[in-house]
């Protein structure tokens, strides 16, 4: 991994490893080993009764007490890609001043596709480095290791997944929380300029409508026809607005 160091920043020192748990333990350990690391972040199941990689769990905890690396351990369904993304955003986010090698190597399909999903969200974070770690052989036999050895780690690149705005994600979380997650355009409104989403500058007889042009063009607009994130409907006097299902999707992992 020997462009890994020209790329991140020379603030960060410590090194934090990410990876998924699967049927692997040298694509996580000696990649660990590799760099120098001086942490593991280790994503589990989070269903721990249907778990099948316990054994190989232990025997990561006993690498990593060899080779001196904190490990620490977190819990997500591995089927679940919205959860798992979020998943490795929050630890990305946690551990941002330190260099950090994502592993998309060591786990389900889901699981590397989320990790390096969560890598492509965070890309103002110039300290993550995804990396696949391409082993020397393969098991033969369905239920042992699936690899042994470490023939390279390859370095991905990372292209930037737009996303909304800071001031959209809290506008949709008013949606995604609320009741039947469905509300008037004057609840919205209110809301919105109770929590500093939209600022108002009108005098008191103007001010409701202006609200409702300020709630219009900065949040409305962008998120439905934009993002697709909402939807508005008229139902007799009432605008409601209710959240879309690409708009729940998202709500899982940005927010």
């Amino acid at each position: 991994m020997h462009t890994v160091h020209t790329i991140m920043t020379n603030l960060a020192t410590f090194r934090v490893h990410i990876a998924p748990l699967g049927f692997e333990i040298d694509r996580i350990v000696l990649p660990l080993k590799q760099t120098k690391a001086d942490k593991l972040c280790l994503i589990l199941h989070e269903k721990t009764a249907e778990d099948k990689s316990k054994p190989y769990l232990e025997k990561v905890k006993k690498e990593c007490k060899k080779l001196d690396v904190k490990l620490e351990l977190f819990y997500a369904n591995r089927l679940g890609i919205f959860n798992m993304i979020k998943l490795a955003k929050e630890i990305i986010i946690a551990e941002k001043n330190n260099y950090i090698y994502v592993n998309v190597a060591s786990g389900s399909k889901i699981q590397a596709i989320a990790c390096m999903m969560a890598c492509m969200i965070l890309k103002e974070c110039k300290n993550i480095q995804p990396f696949y770690a391409e082993p020397e052989t393969y098991a033969a036999f369905e239920g042992k290791q699936q690899s042994f050895g470490l023939k390279d780690t390859i370095p991905l690149p990372t292209y930037e997944i737009q996303t909304p705005k800071q001031k959209l994600l809290d506008a949709l979380n008013i949606v995604y929380t609320h009741d039947k997650q469905r509300l008037t355009k004057k609840e919205m409104a209110q809301i919105a300029e109770q929590k500093q989403i939209i600022t108002v500058n009108a005098e008191n007889e103007n001010h409701s409508q202006a609200r409702f042009a300020g709630l219009d063009k900065n949040i409305i607009e962008p998120l439905e026809k934009q993002w697709g994130f909402i939807e508005v409907e008229k139902v007799g006097r009432n605008r409601w607005i209710s959240i879309t299902e690409e708009g729940k999707n998202a709500a899982e992992f940005l927010i």
